[in-house]
Protein backbone atom coordinates (compact mmCIF):
# COMPACT_ATOMS: atom_id res chain seq x y z
CA UNK A 1 0.00 0.00 0.00
CA UNK A 2 1.24 3.68 -0.88
CA UNK A 3 0.27 4.62 2.59
CA UNK A 4 -2.93 6.35 3.65
CA UNK A 5 -4.50 9.59 2.35
CA UNK A 6 -2.57 12.43 3.51
CA UNK A 7 0.76 10.92 3.89
CA UNK A 8 1.49 8.29 1.16
CA UNK A 9 4.11 8.36 -2.24
CA UNK A 10 2.24 7.19 -4.80
CA UNK A 11 3.88 5.12 -8.18
CA UNK A 12 4.19 8.10 -11.45
CA UNK A 13 1.93 7.84 -14.31
CA UNK A 14 3.55 6.23 -17.63
CA UNK A 15 6.20 8.80 -18.95
CA UNK A 16 6.09 10.57 -21.80
CA UNK A 17 8.56 9.83 -24.31
CA UNK A 18 11.74 11.31 -24.04
CA UNK A 19 11.62 12.43 -27.94
CA UNK A 20 8.34 14.24 -27.36
CA UNK A 21 9.97 15.70 -24.20
CA UNK A 22 12.63 17.27 -25.94
CA UNK A 23 10.14 19.23 -28.43
CA UNK A 24 9.57 20.93 -25.35
CA UNK A 25 13.14 22.06 -24.41
CA UNK A 26 13.09 25.06 -27.32
CA UNK A 27 10.13 26.54 -26.28
CA UNK A 28 9.41 29.88 -23.97
CA UNK A 29 6.98 29.63 -21.14
CA UNK A 30 5.13 32.53 -23.29
CA UNK A 31 4.94 30.57 -26.29
CA UNK A 32 3.32 27.28 -24.52
CA UNK A 33 1.05 29.79 -22.49
CA UNK A 34 -0.44 31.62 -25.78
CA UNK A 35 -0.73 27.96 -27.18
CA UNK A 36 -3.07 27.04 -24.53
CA UNK A 37 -5.27 30.14 -25.17
CA UNK A 38 -3.18 32.18 -22.28
CA UNK A 39 -3.85 29.21 -19.22
CA UNK A 40 -1.91 27.46 -17.62
CA UNK A 41 0.99 29.19 -16.74
CA UNK A 42 1.71 30.14 -12.90
CA UNK A 43 1.12 33.31 -11.31
CA UNK A 44 3.38 36.36 -11.10
CA UNK A 45 4.77 35.29 -7.45
CA UNK A 46 6.71 32.46 -8.30
CA UNK A 47 10.21 33.67 -9.86
CA UNK A 48 13.70 32.17 -10.72
CA UNK A 49 15.68 32.02 -8.31
CA UNK A 50 18.80 30.71 -9.89
CA UNK A 51 18.34 32.12 -13.34
CA UNK A 52 18.56 28.86 -14.93
CA UNK A 53 15.58 27.57 -17.34
CA UNK A 54 13.64 24.38 -15.85
CA UNK A 55 11.66 22.19 -18.33
CA UNK A 56 10.91 18.58 -17.39
CA UNK A 57 8.13 16.23 -15.95
CA UNK A 58 6.56 16.89 -12.87
CA UNK A 59 6.69 14.77 -9.47
CA UNK A 60 4.29 16.89 -7.33
CA UNK A 61 4.46 16.67 -3.67
CA UNK A 62 1.53 18.21 -1.67
CA UNK A 63 2.98 19.27 1.90
CA UNK A 64 2.44 21.90 4.69
CA UNK A 65 4.54 25.12 4.70
CA UNK A 66 6.92 23.93 8.22
CA UNK A 67 7.72 20.71 6.76
CA UNK A 68 9.68 19.14 4.08
CA UNK A 69 9.61 15.27 4.65
CA UNK A 70 8.07 14.64 1.63
CA UNK A 71 10.11 17.07 -0.57
CA UNK A 72 12.99 14.83 0.24
CA UNK A 73 10.86 11.76 -0.87
CA UNK A 74 10.52 13.06 -4.20
CA UNK A 75 14.03 13.82 -4.47
CA UNK A 76 14.47 9.72 -4.54
CA UNK A 77 11.48 8.76 -6.44
CA UNK A 78 12.08 11.13 -9.53
CA UNK A 79 14.14 9.97 -12.45
CA UNK A 80 16.69 12.38 -14.47
CA UNK A 81 15.54 15.13 -16.04
CA UNK A 82 12.35 15.47 -13.48
CA UNK A 83 10.94 18.60 -11.87
CA UNK A 84 9.79 18.50 -8.24
CA UNK A 85 7.00 20.79 -7.55
CA UNK A 86 6.19 21.62 -4.32
CA UNK A 87 2.67 22.71 -3.18
CA UNK A 88 3.73 24.00 0.07
CA UNK A 89 0.50 26.10 0.99
CA UNK A 90 2.18 29.42 -0.34
CA UNK A 91 4.04 29.73 3.07
CA UNK A 92 6.55 32.09 3.04
CA UNK A 93 8.41 32.11 6.14
CA UNK A 94 9.69 28.35 6.58
CA UNK A 95 12.09 27.30 3.46
CA UNK A 96 11.27 23.84 2.18
CA UNK A 97 15.01 23.49 -0.12
CA UNK A 98 18.06 24.53 0.38
CA UNK A 99 21.36 23.77 -0.59
CA UNK A 100 21.81 20.50 0.64
CA UNK A 101 18.84 19.06 -0.57
CA UNK A 102 19.87 20.49 -4.25
CA UNK A 103 23.32 18.57 -3.87
CA UNK A 104 21.04 15.34 -3.71
CA UNK A 105 18.96 16.73 -6.76
CA UNK A 106 22.20 17.72 -8.75
CA UNK A 107 23.44 14.03 -7.89
CA UNK A 108 20.63 12.89 -9.02
CA UNK A 109 20.16 14.62 -11.91
CA UNK A 110 16.90 15.96 -11.80
CA UNK A 111 15.79 18.49 -13.97
CA UNK A 112 14.69 21.57 -11.38
CA UNK A 113 12.29 22.65 -8.48
CA UNK A 114 9.12 24.44 -8.51
CA UNK A 115 7.66 25.88 -5.10
CA UNK A 116 4.72 27.36 -3.93
CA UNK A 117 6.34 28.36 -0.77
CA UNK A 118 10.24 29.29 0.60
CA UNK A 119 13.33 28.01 -0.38
CA UNK A 120 16.86 28.89 0.58
CA UNK A 121 20.77 29.18 0.10
CA UNK A 122 19.75 30.96 -2.96
CA UNK A 123 23.74 31.13 -3.71
CA UNK A 124 24.28 27.92 -2.90
CA UNK A 125 21.74 26.24 -5.60
CA UNK A 126 22.66 29.21 -8.21
CA UNK A 127 26.73 28.06 -7.98
CA UNK A 128 25.33 23.74 -8.37
CA UNK A 129 23.73 25.59 -11.39
CA UNK A 130 20.36 24.27 -10.57
CA UNK A 131 17.01 25.43 -11.76
CA UNK A 132 14.91 26.59 -9.17
CA UNK A 133 11.81 28.41 -8.58
CA UNK A 134 9.56 29.67 -5.72
CA UNK A 135 7.49 32.13 -3.93
CA UNK A 136 9.82 33.11 -1.83
CA UNK A 137 13.44 32.86 0.04
CA UNK A 138 13.38 32.93 3.87
CA UNK A 139 16.38 31.55 6.29
CA UNK A 140 14.15 29.51 8.11
CA UNK A 141 14.29 26.10 8.30
CA UNK A 142 11.37 23.25 8.72
CA UNK A 143 10.67 20.16 9.90
CA UNK A 144 10.89 16.94 9.44
CA UNK A 145 7.49 15.34 10.51
CA UNK A 146 4.97 15.10 7.65
CA UNK A 147 2.48 15.08 6.39
CA UNK A 148 2.11 15.07 2.92
CA UNK A 149 2.11 13.28 -0.05
CA UNK A 150 3.71 12.48 -3.36
CA UNK A 151 2.67 12.40 -6.83
CA UNK A 152 -0.94 13.79 -6.45
CA UNK A 153 -2.77 16.29 -8.26
CA UNK A 154 -1.35 19.72 -7.00
CA UNK A 155 -2.21 23.35 -6.40
CA UNK A 156 1.12 25.34 -7.21
CA UNK A 157 1.42 29.32 -8.29
CA UNK A 158 -2.52 29.18 -8.94
CA UNK A 159 -2.34 26.17 -11.30
CA UNK A 160 -3.24 22.82 -11.13
CA UNK A 161 -0.21 20.10 -11.71
CA UNK A 162 -1.07 16.71 -12.31
CA UNK A 163 2.02 14.05 -12.05
CA UNK A 164 3.90 13.39 -15.12
CA UNK A 165 2.91 17.06 -16.68
CA UNK A 166 5.69 18.88 -18.76
CA UNK A 167 6.78 21.88 -16.51
CA UNK A 168 8.61 24.97 -18.44
CA UNK A 169 10.11 27.71 -16.41
CA UNK A 170 12.58 30.50 -17.48
CA UNK A 171 12.92 34.29 -16.66
CA UNK A 172 9.26 35.22 -17.58
CA UNK A 173 7.56 31.97 -15.20
CA UNK A 174 6.41 28.79 -15.15
CA UNK A 175 3.80 27.47 -17.51
CA UNK A 176 2.05 24.16 -17.26
CA UNK A 177 1.36 21.66 -20.17
CA UNK A 178 -1.13 18.62 -19.10
CA UNK A 179 0.28 15.36 -20.40
CA UNK A 180 -2.33 14.30 -22.31
CA UNK A 181 -2.92 17.61 -24.45
CA UNK A 182 1.23 17.32 -25.28
CA UNK A 183 0.90 16.59 -28.47
CA UNK A 184 -1.89 19.40 -29.15
CA UNK A 185 0.19 22.13 -27.44
CA UNK A 186 3.79 21.53 -29.51
CA UNK A 187 1.32 21.62 -32.73
CA UNK A 188 -0.66 25.27 -31.39
CA UNK A 189 3.15 26.23 -30.50
CA UNK A 190 4.36 25.55 -33.57
CA UNK A 191 1.77 27.90 -35.47
CA UNK A 192 2.43 30.78 -32.85
CA UNK A 193 6.02 30.24 -33.62
CA UNK A 194 5.36 30.95 -37.35
CA UNK A 195 3.01 33.62 -36.99
CA UNK A 196 5.51 35.55 -34.68
CA UNK A 197 8.57 34.92 -37.03
CA UNK A 198 5.94 36.64 -40.09
CA UNK A 199 5.57 38.72 -37.62
CA UNK A 200 8.70 39.99 -37.35
CA UNK A 201 9.85 39.87 -41.26
CA UNK A 202 6.74 42.39 -41.33
CA UNK A 203 8.45 44.75 -39.14
CA UNK A 204 12.06 44.53 -40.50
CA UNK A 205 9.82 45.45 -44.44
CA UNK A 206 8.83 48.84 -42.19
CA UNK A 207 5.09 47.27 -41.34
CA UNK A 208 5.33 48.65 -38.02
CA UNK A 209 1.54 48.76 -37.10
CA UNK A 210 -0.33 45.89 -37.76
CA UNK A 211 -3.24 46.48 -40.17
CA UNK A 212 -5.92 44.93 -38.00
CA UNK A 213 -5.28 47.18 -35.02
CA UNK A 214 -7.19 49.86 -36.83
CA UNK A 215 -9.59 47.50 -38.01
CA UNK A 216 -10.47 46.36 -34.86
CA UNK A 217 -10.69 49.95 -33.80
CA UNK A 218 -13.30 50.93 -36.42
CA UNK A 219 -15.12 48.48 -34.99
CA UNK A 220 -15.51 49.78 -31.71
CA UNK A 221 -16.28 52.77 -33.15
CA UNK A 222 -12.78 55.00 -32.52
CA UNK A 223 -12.09 57.04 -35.50
CA UNK A 224 -8.81 56.41 -36.67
Amino acid sequence: MPGKLGFRVLPAPPRLGDELLKRFAGLTSTTLADAMGRFNFMDEGIRSRSGLRLCGLAVTVNTRAADNLMVHKALEVAAPGDVIVVAAGGGMRTAVFGDLMCRTAVARRLGGIVVDGAIRDVEGITSLGFPAFSRSVSPGSCDKDGPGEVNVPVACGSVVVMPGDVVVGDADGVTVVPRGDAEEVLRLAAGFIERESARIREIGAGVHIKPDVDETLRAKGVIV
